[in-house]
């Protein structure tokens, strides 16, 4: 009726398109779910790749149902499937040809056809009477066609059983009776032992020997009235005594007939406990200690009954093949242990299981995969919960634990809804973070999920640890603040001041002052200068302390000094020379105690030279002094190549500027690797003699310009150098014919320093 309603006011959807069926639209219906597809729609989707089953051999699936279909519709027909292509008529219903149904209905015992007017959807209940026995079938019932309960009445069902004596005692009840559940008495086949089994089953027959076998010896007496039978419980009679006369024909060991004994004198054998003749012959019969290798065999002579142990050994191979020798009278020993149960040795595997993680460790394996039956037990990617998979190889699967409670950020803002997977982090969010906060400023990070809020950066005043200066623009969480001067704050000696920058705490703890004592000595008016006594006298020790003496006065005090006697030294210094003595500071000065109180501030050490300050500039190795004093032209261009490189590139745009020299040999090369190094310059050689060449590279902030150059510290060092001396001449007499000059007494050669060749 639903269906009858939505496609005759246009309202039901073709669930493949989601549009309206129309009235006059060709439509196909599924005879499983039945939902009503436009005939194109349905068309298409049974060629996509989508509708194909998961076996790719059923067809194609139903979008409602999964139904699998092997042909695909191609024609419009009534719901009924009679009429092809049916038009409407405003008085019937939509997409039906007006007529009797006419198809089966679903219960399959029901021999009526539906009879009311083409319809969509499943054809109703039967509406026919009927006459049905119940199960017993001992009374008849009118019902319904289409019901399909079954029928059942108070009487006792009375049917034969499975035995085929009794009768089923049960109320009338649906399918077959229940086996006969009354016991029988058996006796096996030998006669000594006796069970008792439900009556009807297959055990309870009998062959007139017995109804089972006891699996004992059956010991019954054969016909020759003196032996027992040695057999298994069995259902057949028994056999014929094995010693009887007429059955043995030849000796105990096989290998000769009794006929050729009796030849020979034996005595014949009248009754089955008459000794069979020996013929005195090795019995050779194998034995069941020996292998397939090597069969053992009797040793003894031809004898009755059973053979002595074996003086031989055995190879006995456990199930994973790795043998151990025994004696043959221990295997007899132990012959039917070991016939009981499967013969194992101690030795244990090394191989690695499946997971490749653990050993087998098995004894005796025989195993070929030895697949690892411990647990996993690694931890997830979740963190929280361990595989509980037996161990394995490779990554372990996903966590599959799930909750179904929302995830939602500190806030509550953002939220996660489920089911959530485990190990999921809590959803970003954008809003303020609402925690609580030490201080009071304005917060201006996003919402969480670390318990700990971000440090606050809010920038504000703060006083320095000593109470010096009050900062400005210090962000809020800095607690610590240096201002960078002295502390200048009075120790417990009360004669010095502590001289360590800003600082927290106490200035000194645990320590006694160590500065240099101030009091003024006896003498000379200098200061102590030993380690601060505060509650003892100064001791009496020589001054260190550098002063200017006068040359005159110390020379009319020298005689007094021979003496013996001592003199004061600071009357012999005048207020003249003590002013002299005192040099003014200039911006040198001012430099150095600014970059000292700085490097105090960032506590650098004093011996440090971290920027190359106190260098007084680069030092070159003598033996690039003397390639350079060789090829002086050549070292001046490189340097003159190199400075440009540096200056071009700290004041370019690229934080990188490179330079390619010519092919060169190999100490040219070297000058330029030295000086790359002193330049701060990357250098690398490339190609192969004799195109090997050099390609340097200068970085921003690294690469420098020396205050010296290498040219301009050769020539230094020879204006330094005293001048070569100058020849001198002999001046003669006027007389001779040399014009009064003559030779040099002896010539000096004269060096150029820059002119050196190899």
């Amino acid at each position: 009726g639903s269906l009858i309603e939505q496609l005759t006011t246009e309202k039901y959807e073709c669930m493949v398109c989601c549009e309206v069926v129309r009235i006059v639209a060709p439509v196909w219906s599924c005879q499983n779910c039945y939902h009503v597809f436009h005939l194109n729609c349905i068309k298409k989707w049974a060629r996509s790749p989508a509708s194909q089953a998961e076996d790719g051999h059923s067809g194609w699936r139903c979008p409602a149902c999964q139904n699998a279909s092997t042909q695909v519709p191609k024609t419009y027909t009534c719901f009924c499937g009679k009429v092809h292509n049916p038009e409407w008529n405003r008085n019937e219903i939509p997409h039906s040809c007006g007529e009797l149904c006419g198809k089966k209905r679903q219960c399959l015992d029901c021999p009526h056809l539906c009879n009311i007017l083409c319809h969509p959807g499943p054809c109703p209940s039967c509406p026919a009477f009927v006459t049905k026995t119940c199960e017993c079938g001992q009374t008849r019932h009118s019902v319904r066609c289409g019901q399909s309960t079954k029928i059942h009445c108070s009487n006792v069902c009375g049917n034969t059983l499975n035995c085929g004596k009794h009768s089923c005692t049960q109320v009338c009840h649906a399918g077959k009776c229940s086996p006969c559940q009354l016991t029988a008495q058996q006796v096996c086949y030998c006669g000594s032992n006796f069970k008792e089994v439900l009556c009807g089953t297959k055990e309870e027959f009998s062959d007139g020997f017995g109804n089972f076998s006891c699996q004992n010896i059956c010991g019954k007496k054969l016909n020759c009235g003196r032996h027992n039978c040695t057999q298994v419980c069995h259902p057949q009679p028994c056999q014929l005594c094995p010693r009887l006369p007429q059955v043995v024909y030849r000796c105990p060991c096989g290998q000769t007939p009794l006929s050729k004994l009796l030849e020979l004198g034996c005595v014949e054998r009248k009754i089955c406990t008459d000794p069979i003749p020996s013929c005195g012959k090795t019995c050779g019969k194998p034995l069941s200690c020996g292998s397939y290798e090597f069969i053992h065999t009797c040793e003894s002579l031809c004898h009755e009954g059973d053979c002595r142990p074996c003086s031989h050994t055995s190879n006995i191979y456990c199930r994973c093949g790795f043998k151990k020798k025994y004696d043959c009278f221990l295997f007899w020993v132990f012959f039917f242990l070991i016939a009981a149960i499967t013969f194992m040795c101690d030795k244990r595997c090394n191989k690695k299981r499946s997971c490749g993680r653990h050993k087998c460790n098995e004894v005796c394996c025989v195993d070929t995969e030895h697949k690892c039956s411990l647990v996993c037990g690694r931890k997830l990617n979740c963190g929280l919960h361990r595989c509980e998979e037996p161990c394995h190889r490779g990554s372990c699967q996903t966590c599959w634990q799930t909750s179904f409670d929302e995830l939602t950020c500190y806030c509550g803002e953002s939220v996660i809804y489920p089911p959530v997977p485990c190990g999921t982090q809590p959803p970003e969010c954008k809003k303020t973070c609402t925690r609580p906060h030490d201080c009071d400023h304005p917060v201006y990070h996003s919402c969480h999920n670390e318990e700990k809020c971000p440090p606050c950066t809010y920038l504000i005043q703060k006083w320095c640890m000593g109470k010096h200066e009050l900062r400005s623009n210090i962000p809020c969480h800095l607690t610590d603040i240096s201002c960078g001067l002295r502390c200048n704050q009075v120790l417990k000696c009360g004669m010095h001041k502590c001289r360590r920058i800003c600082h927290k705490g106490e200035c000194l703890i645990d320590e006694e002052c160590k500065q240099p004592c101030i009091i003024p000595r006896l003498y000379c008016n200098h200061p102590c200068m030993a380690p601060c006594h505060p509650s003892s006298p100064c001791p009496t020790t020589s001054c260190c302390a550098k002063v200017r003496i006068a040359a005159i006065s110390i020379a009319t005090k020298l005689t007094d000094l021979q003496l013996g006697d001592s003199v004061e030294i600071s009357r012999l210094i005048t207020k003249k020379e003590m002013k002299q003595a005192r040099l003014q500071c200039d911006e040198e000065c001012l430099a150095l105690q600014r970059n000292r109180r700085l490097a105090e501030a960032l506590e650098i050490d004093d011996n440090s030279d971290p920027f190359n300050i106190r260098s007084s500039g680069p030092k070159y190795s003598d033996l690039l002094k003397e390639d350079a004093r060789k090829d002086l032209k050549f070292v001046s261009d490189i340097e003159k190549e190199m400075r440009m490189l540096v200056e071009a590139v700290n004041k370019g745009k690229h934080t990188k500027k490179s330079h390619c020299y010519p092919p060169m040999n190999r100490d040219h090369r070297r000058i330029i690797h030295e000086l790359a190094q002193i330049y701060g310059i990357e250098s690398v050689s490339y190609d192969n003699e004799p195109k090997r060449n050099v390609v340097i590279t200068a970085v921003k902030g690294k690469s420098i310009c020396p205050s010296n150059t290498l040219t301009s510290v050769l020539d230094k060092e020879m204006q330094s150098r005293p001048p070569p001396p100058i020849p001198h001449y002999k001046q003669t007499d006027k007389s001779s014919g040399n014009g009064g000059l003559s030779k040099p007494l002896k010539e000096e050669p004269v060096i150029d320093y820059f002119d050196v060749q190899d």
